[in-house]
């Protein structure tokens, strides 16, 4: 298949863009909670989509969760107990950079939990999850994947390009030595955490444009929101002077023009 040309991809990304914000709107309006999840192949593009999902998006409504590895404290915590912390009050979105699934995949392939705390997670993630959206939360969760080769193509741009070797993890590297073992525990997770009610969705990801698109078209035509109608709004006139004039530049501390020396 052919790659998605970056003119046609522009056009609708800034289309679907334009179709997050009313749905931010209705969010906030409503007091709707929704929670994107974002499971997948290490460099098969959940951070490049999240980017432009939230792109034009208010980030006191629409918020990144990102966490890392769990403390001591946490490690003793019921497993699902610190992302509870992280779900959204009414009028808000949440993604999910990465979620409760990790112990599905890394800690699984990894062997950063025991066999018995896996087999306990994949009975309870369903229950857990049932919760949540007889709760009145929009749950969706994508899972993208991406082919062996084009995994290690980017991991090897990653290398060369200086904006992206921090992307590269050690666990990155391990991806790519344990790629049947990935394979293998995502299996087993979609068995058992596939259920209607959180049902997964996956994005084919060896294209990033076309997955993007896709994957934002796929989570528009999921809710059924409205645009809502937001107030008028006119520029109050500005009153006249009284007589304020600014400091002197002399006094300030002013920011260098370092545009100035561009050509």
């Amino acid at each position: 298949m052919a790659k998605l040309g970056r003119g046609v991809y522009e056009r609708e990304l800034l289309q679907l863009q334009t179709e997050l914000v009313k749905l931010q709107e209705w969010v906030k309006a409503t007091g709707a909670r929704l929670v994107v999840v974002f499971e997948g192949r290490d460099a098969a593009g959940k951070g490049s989509a999240i980017k432009r999902i939230t792109e034009h998006l208010n980030p006191r409504v629409a918020r990144i969760v990102a966490l890392p590895a769990p403390s001591e404290r946490e490690r003793t915590q019921w497993y699902f107990q610190r992302y509870v912390a992280h779900l959204p009050a009414a009028g808000e979105i949440v993604l999910l950079d990465r979620s409760w699934y990790n112990r599905a995949g890394v800690e699984r392939v990894m062997g950063y939990c025991t066999p018995q705390e896996h087999e306990l997670f994949l009975r309870q993630c369903p229950r857990f999850e049932r919760m949540l959206v007889e709760d009145g939360v929009l749950l969706r969760k994508y899972w993208f994947s991406v082919s062996d080769a084009e995994q290690e193509r980017r991991f090897r741009k990653r290398l060369d390009d200086p904006l992206k070797r921090w992307k590269l993890s050690p666990m990155d590297l391990e991806s790519l030595t344990r790629w049947e073992d990935y394979s293998r525990a995502k299996d087993e997770m979609m068995l058992h955490t596939d259920i209607d009610e959180s049902p997964w969705h996956t994005v084919e990801g060896d294209d990033k444009r076309r997955a993007r698109i896709n994957m934002i078209a796929h989570l528009l035509g999921t809710i059924d929101y409205h645009e809502v109608t937001a107030p008028k709004i006119e520029l109050p006139a500005r009153p006249p002077s009284s007589g304020y004039q600014r400091t002197p530049r002399v006094l300030e501390r002013e920011v260098p023009d370092h545009a100035a020396k561009l050509g």
